[in-house]
């Protein structure tokens, strides 16, 4: 058997592909050196920037800005403990963590990652929401309520602990090692589901939460985060209130107890609110003479420490403080896989806020220091910001900008102020923990509240947002409701559920227009927006901006023979009619009038309409692209308008929308007419179609 010259060199390209198909796999898939190499600095970014570290020029700045950060991570870790309903012990080891683990992986000189209020808020509503089936009673101070479980209550300790039974395996687990159990396998989860966005490369999903939609959560979570804290600033207690509508329940529960505040802790709140403020807003005002922010938080921290423990506030007033705060570290705890279950659905809106929140904020100091992130890296380094931190008893962690503002305000230039940050944090760990054991936890909902002031003001930016943008202001509007109205989670979905739908309206209904010509230029404008512009004549030229797709298709149609006062399939059929009532006249012998029919028989809805124009020109300037319903429109279009004798130009097509038209046969098989049915220019489009009406004339 011979083969052809033909069939031997179809053979060697199809052996030539499966070579270089198996050459490419091969390498993909080999282990050398060079390419563990470059993978442990890819996945560890610190190997390439730490041996070209300038100790000279960056260490100053790292070092204060380290320090600075670490000051007010102590009191802000101690203070977010009342958000995720856990002990401050664990906020601390939070901190610590998740600072080394992003010096390690991060590829973002200037983040500071760490426990932030929003994030902190998402795992003490899970954290809430499983103690309550538990059967545990979210109130702090209360005698725990029976539920689903044994209770005891030791009188010793006087701690609840609980029998749990897992796989078989019996374990006595208080409220508080059940509460950081849930914790810690929400972070794990969460942090899986990062990491796997990293692998599959789903970074995309952060280009659906606008910045509409980031304020609107931010701020209504930073009502609901406010309202959670005010049991705290006037000392009365109140369970803590649990699922949807969880705002408006407890101010109801608030004024129904008000009764019962503590004198102390108001007047305590109040002083405290008023020294940061006041520091806070100075610090604004002179922030550019100023080298570093006050430490006014830890100031705060230290003299509420003081006189309390001095003053026996506790004693004398009832007033609630932090309690004891171990020093040193737990032993190493595997996350329970049964609870991992029980909170998988919870950990993917916290996997994405806190990727969305690091990765903006990266992609800000990034844009302004003039350096490049990996997106897809940052995934990795939150990721496991997360995984590792959660084997320690930490929970979930995002980088948070307020404490990014500073470190970039107080010299940052590399992630070694992270580490420094860490060693002040490991101090308190290690030695000073104890030492906030009278501190008043109305001082700690102070510090959390005055550190809300710039979502809080986003309310004053309402105007301006809603003069810039009606619709950006409707979907914050939205979101925010949502997400203090009914919950964090809830309210995030409802806004770019919401979000998405306004650009789908706002294509399916685009501003549409026929325009005019600017006197004595080139250029062609909406008649409606312009004025002194003059019309062309025997042409319109109709503008639609948005994609044409099959859900704005028929708005399209509508809209064009809206502002052209021509339908050609209603005309076509006038036109029939006409030809075939003036045929049986001409059989019955009659002289049709000027109109062509019988005077006793003219209908006015069956004389053909004078058409004022015999060019169309569609402006596809604002098309980005079609969909094959979109292609089969302007086909549809172009046939309908020749039967009328009335030429369809196209003009200012992208490459998008001219590849969409040749594959949808739109110029013919041959892109013979091509020429004459698609232009570079509005105006070149116009002067074709006098063109043609000149030369339709001269033959005339």
């Amino acid at each position: 058997l011979v083969l052809c010259p033909s069939h031997q060199s179809a053979t060697r390209v199809k052996a030539n592909r499966k070579e270089i198909v198996l050459a490419k796999l091969r390498k993909s898939f080999s282990c050398t050196p060079r390419k563990l190499k470059n993978f442990a600095m890819d996945f560890f970014p610190v190997l390439r920037w730490l041996p070209k570290y300038q100790c000279k020029e960056y260490i100053w700045g790292d070092v204060m800005s380290g320090l600075v950060i670490g000051i007010i991570l102590v009191p802000q870790a101690i203070a977010y403990s009342l958000l995720a309903g856990l002990k401050p012990i664990y906020s601390l080891y939070t901190s610590f963590f998740a600072n080394i683990i992003y010096f390690l992986m991060g590829t973002s000189r200037h983040v500071s990652v760490g426990i932030f209020s929003l994030i902190s808020l998402m795992v003490g509503q899970v954290v809430d929401r499983e103690l309550l089936l538990a059967g545990f009673d979210l109130n702090d101070d209360a005698t725990p309520a029976l539920g689903h479980g044994s209770l005891q209550t030791d009188s010793q300790s006087n701690t609840t602990v609980f029998n749990l039974t897992t796989e078989g395996m019996n374990a006595e687990c208080g409220k508080e090692c059940y509460a950081i159990g849930i914790a810690t396998a929400l972070t794990f989860v969460a942090g899986v589901y990062q990491v796997l966005m990293g692998v599959f490369r789903l970074g995309f999903v952060s280009m659906y939460l606008s910045e509409s939609v980031l304020d609107g959560f931010a701020t209504g979570a930073s009502l609901t985060i406010l309202t959670a804290q005010v049991k705290y600033l006037i000392g009365i207690k109140i369970p803590r209130s649990q699922g949807h509508g969880m705002l408006v329940i407890t101010w109801i529960n608030i004024f129904r107890n008000i009764s019962q505040a503590n004198i102390c802790d108001i007047i305590t709140s109040a002083i405290c609110i008023v020294v940061l403020v006041t520091a806070k807003e100075l610090g604004d005002r002179y922030k550019h003479k100023l080298k570093f922010p006050l430490p006014t938080e830890l100031v705060v921290i230290v003299v509420a420490t003081l006189v309390s423990h001095y003053g026996n506030l506790n004693e004398v007033y009832s007033s609630s403080v932090s309690g004891a705060i171990p020093t040193g570290f737990i032993a190493p705890k595997v996350p329970r896989f049964d609870l991992m279950i029980r909170v998988a659905v919870d950990a993917l809106p916290l996997a994405v806020v806190s990727f969305v929140f690091t990765v903006s904020l990266s992609e800000m100091c990034a844009k302004k220091y003039a350096y490049t992130i990996r997106a897809n890296q940052e995934m990795f380094a939150v990721g496991f910001c997360n995984i590792i931190p959660s084997f320690f008893h930490s929970f979930a962690t995002s980088a948070a900008l307020a404490k990014t503002l500073v470190k970039t305000s107080t010299g940052c230039q590399t992630q070694v102020s992270g580490v420094i940050s860490a060693m002040v944090v490991l101090l308190v760990l290690l030695f000073l923990a104890p030492l906030f054991y009278s501190l008043q936890k109305c001082v700690l909902a102070c510090i959390i509240i005055v550190s809300l002031r710039g979502a809080l003001r986003k309310f004053r930016d309402v105007p301006a947002r809603y003069h810039v943008n009606k619709v950006d202001t409707a979907v914050w509007v939205v979101t925010m409701s949502a997400s203090a109205l009914i919950s964090t989670e809830i309210g995030l979905l409802v806004g770019i559920v919401f979000s998405m739908l306004c650009i789908i309206v706002r294509t399916q209904q685009p501003r549409t227009a026929l325009l005019g010509q600017i006197q004595d230029t080139n250029f062609y404008e909406d008649d409606l927006e312009y004025e002194n512009l003059s019309s062309v004549p025997k042409v319109k030229i109709f503008r639609f901006e948005a994609p044409l797709y099959y859900a704005n298709r028929n708005y399209f149609l509508k809209s064009l023979y809206r502002l052209t006062d021509l339908d050609p399939n209603l005309e076509a059929v006038r036109r029939k009619k006409y030809e075939k009532k003036e045929k049986q006249h001409l059989k019955k012998g009659n002289q049709p009038t000027v109109n062509g029919l019988g005077s006793r028989d003219t209908t006015l809805q069956l004389v053909p309409k004078q058409i004022d124009f015999q060019a169309l020109v569609v402006d596809c300037s604002s098309i980005p692209f079609l969909d094959t319903t979109g292609v089969n429109t302007l086909k549809e279009i172009l046939k309908d308008y020749k039967e009328l004798n009335i030429s369809i130009l196209l003009a200012c097509c992208n490459p998008s929308v001219i590849d969409s038209l040749k594959r949808g046969g739109y110029f013919g098989k041959d892109f013979g007419s091509m020429q004459e049915m698609l232009f570079y220019s509005i105006h070149n489009a116009v002067r074709f179609a006098k063109d043609q009406k000149l030369t339709a004339d001269c033959s005339v």
